[in-house]
């Protein structure tokens, strides 16, 4: 137990801006971080249904509501996903050999093509939290992301075979983070599929469509993943659920 209990803290204190107790980097922390990786996505679609109550209770909408909850995971997380998103446009904007964006990857500074990532990620995201009718499905959409991503983490070979990721990989005993990722997965599938209407199936259906696009990205453009492809999936996921979300619930409203 003493083992779990430092991977759960050591994880939040990785994945999150929540506070937390001092962990060490060492192998029994780092051995079982992936199992606990969809809790973060637990609390991003808590506090999402918790600003969504309190702005309908304030009256608040339009672009005021849709700004909020486009930051609201960023504020959570303290923007380590979407570091990665952007350190992922820098690279794939070079259109440079697979061996110079892996650099590009691991350079601090900050590229044109991630300031343009910015801009249009959460001008986007602010958009369509806007446009969108509340629904269930929208609060496990943090949670399938990340339990997606952690899977991919360890079973998908790493392009490097070094940075944090491939540090917590090779620590990590990966038949119980499997298990318990796909344990995640399966509930959170279970209870996507059982929501009313049709939100949930379209949560599921572009989240499997968005992998199938970081398989293909990572192995043709990077040789595998990294950890900022990691986040670059996270936030690539979440954008295409909440737009199939939108599209499905204005779809259904003209039908009508």
């Amino acid at each position: 137990m003493k083992k779990l209990w430092k991977s759960f803290t050591l994880c939040t204190a990785m994945y999150s801006a929540l506070p937390t107790p001092k962990t060490d980097f060492d192998d029994d922390s780092m051995s079982h971080v992936f199992c606990f990786f969809p809790w973060i996505g637990l609390v991003v679609g808590a506090l999402e249904a918790v600003w969504w109550y309190a702005a309908a209770r304030l009256g608040i909408g339009g672009l005021l509501y849709g700004a909020v909850a486009a930051l609201l995971p960023v504020a959570v997380t303290g923007g380590i996903h979407l570091d990665g998103f952007l350190d992922v446009c820098d690279a794939r904007g070079s259109h440079q050999s697979r061996e110079r964006k892996l650099e590009i990857l691991k350079d601090s500074h900050v590229g044109a093509f991630a300031v343009i990532g910015l801009g249009w990620y959460l001008l986007l995201s602010a958009a369509l939290w806007s446009a969108v009718k509340f629904h269930v499905a929208l609060c496990l959409v943090p949670v399938v992301s990340r339990t997606l991503s952690g899977l991919c983490a360890v079973c998908w070979r790493n392009a490097r075979g070094t940075g944090l990721l491939a540090s917590f990989t090779k620590a990590s005993h990966l038949r119980h983070n499997r298990v318990a990722l796909s344990l995640w997965l399966l509930a959170a599938g279970l209870v996507l599929g059982h929501l009313r209407g049709w939100e949930g199936v379209a949560v599921l259906l572009v989240a499997g469509l968005t992998l199938l696009y970081y398989r293909r990205v990572s192995e043709k453009e990077f040789g595998g993943i990294t950890g900022d492809l990691a986040g670059w999936f996270v936030q690539l996921c979440e954008l295409t659920a909440l737009a199939a979300v939108v599209i499905l619930q204005k779809g259904v409203g003209m039908c009508i």
